[in-house]
């Protein structure tokens, strides 16, 4: 099997878990035996390019000849199978599923955010989830709020790409959702349900995890819409130790109020930024790991993590939270209705939980308000031991590269020329996650 993956490069100086990623699906797919060619551009070409080049950037997410021309000549020369797409923006642009559909070759998009609809991807503006554009031929208010960069001129241009791209996208051949949240996003969004797998990224195996160790672990960007905050106001609710310690790990504009806690209480502890040694230790160091984010976090890489070492996760019901840890009870798509758990009752019926707890097979999630969590944070501690072997057992069913990338190997003779067909819904591939 022969496999282009496009994908436009983040700059190296904003940290990039899509990078990341898209590196470690190429080396998984070629140690499968799977030929892959690389069509990648990268942001941080741009302060090099000739000013011609430069003077075209503007409607490069529209249209990006250069990228058009090479890509063709790619396909005609190689005659790949099928071509992964996954960042188009802004050297490639969505037209690439045109230039891919000319030369007969079938086209799958992993989505990684909100960008069909979103101008900044994230359903995320000034604190709060936002969905003002959802619905909506062209996105007026992204580009009022400057949502695209911080400017209205740039806002206005992912705008109208969207605007004009909307048949583009709607004419993929098939998306991989990362979680059911994205899937759900997807099917709002008017892609066809026959369309879309849920398949989600995968980590390497850390081996045999470590016997559950104590307290609680807070790890990634110290940034608003990752729920420091949120967590903070929960941990003030209980006495000083009763919960045991709470590490935070990570660095960003929240720094100082980590800074801050650690000096107030001593069953806070920061950590700074860690190593992948330093963030094992934690790991092990930890019996649960917090995932408290604000908005519809697409899948937290983090929480993956957490399975991969035995360590249940509390986290928001957000995004793709609830479906990482085994809660994805049917709810409304990302974007489209208020952060509530989709449990009307407390409880599993073996262990009394508060209400609006909800329990699922590798961790927990709440509303993202400070008294729901509060009330979680001592369930999730008197449950940790309980749930440790499950969260592994899930992380080797589920998220683990054999298993994701055979997977996506399905996905790509499902979607090639004469490909059997997969088992077709969400509500089948939720079944097998």
């Amino acid at each position: 099997m022969r496999i282009v993956v496009a994908h436009n490069r983040y700059r190296e100086a904003q940290p990039s878990g899509e990078n990341t990623i898209v590196d470690a699906e190429i080396a998984q797919l070629t140690a499968a035996g799977v030929e892959v060619l690389p069509f990648l551009r990268s942001s941080d070409e741009i302060p090099a390019m000739s000013k011609p080049a430069k003077a075209l950037l503007p409607i490069s997410p529209i249209w990006a000849p250069k990228a058009q021309h090479d890509l063709d000549r790619l396909l005609a020369e190689h005659r790949p199978d099928v071509l992964h797409l996954h960042n188009p923006y802004p050297l490639l642009s969505p037209w690439v599923v045109r230039t891919a559909h000319k030369r007969g070759v079938p086209v799958v998009q992993t989505v990684h955010n909100y960008r069909q609809v979103c101008s900044s991807g994230l359903y995320f503006r000034d604190g709060v989830i936002c969905q003002d554009c959802r619905g909506r031929a062209l996105g007026v208010p992204a580009i009022v709020h400057r949502c695209y960069r911080g400017s209205r001129a740039q806002s206005a241009l992912m705008a109208t790409t969207l605007a004009v791209h909307r048949p583009t996208w709607k004419s993929v051949d098939r998306y991989i959702a990362l979680t059911t949240a994205v899937a759900d996003h997807l099917c709002d969004y008017g892609i066809p349900d026959e369309r879309i797998v849920v398949k989600p990224n995968a980590v390497p195996d850390p081996g045999t995890p470590a016997p559950p160790g104590d307290g609680f672990l807070f790890m990634g960007r110290l940034s608003p819409e990752k729920g420091l905050d949120l967590l903070l106001a929960a941990w003030r609710r209980h006495p000083v130790g009763s919960l045991g310690p709470l590490r935070i790990a990570g660095d960003g504009e929240l720094r100082p109020l980590a800074e801050a806690a650690a000096a107030e209480r001593p069953d806070v502890v920061y950590l700074g930024q860690l190593d992948r040694a330093g963030v094992r230790a934690t790991l092990a160091e930890s019996a649960v790991v917090l995932a408290t984010s604000t908005w519809h976090d697409v899948l937290p890489t983090v929480i993956i993590e957490a399975l991969a070492s035995g360590r249940p996760v509390l986290g928001t019901a957000l995004g793709g939270i609830p479906y990482l840890v085994g809660a994805d009870d049917p709810r409304e798509p990302a974007g489209t209705g208020p952060a509530e758990v989709a449990t009307a009752a407390p409880g599993d019926g073996h262990v009394s939980l508060p209400t609006g707890v909800q329990r699922g097979e590798a961790g927990w999630v709440v509303a993202p308000d400070p008294e729901a969590l509060a009330a979680a944070l001592p369930v999730a501690r008197a449950g940790a031991a309980t749930l440790a072997p499950a969260a592994r057992t899930r992380y080797e069913r589920t998220f683990h590269p054999d298993v994701v990338t055979k997977r996506l190997i399905d996905i790509y003779t499902d979607a090639a020329p004469h490909g059997p067909p997969l088992t077709s819904g969400r509500a089948a591939l939720r079944r097998r996650s």
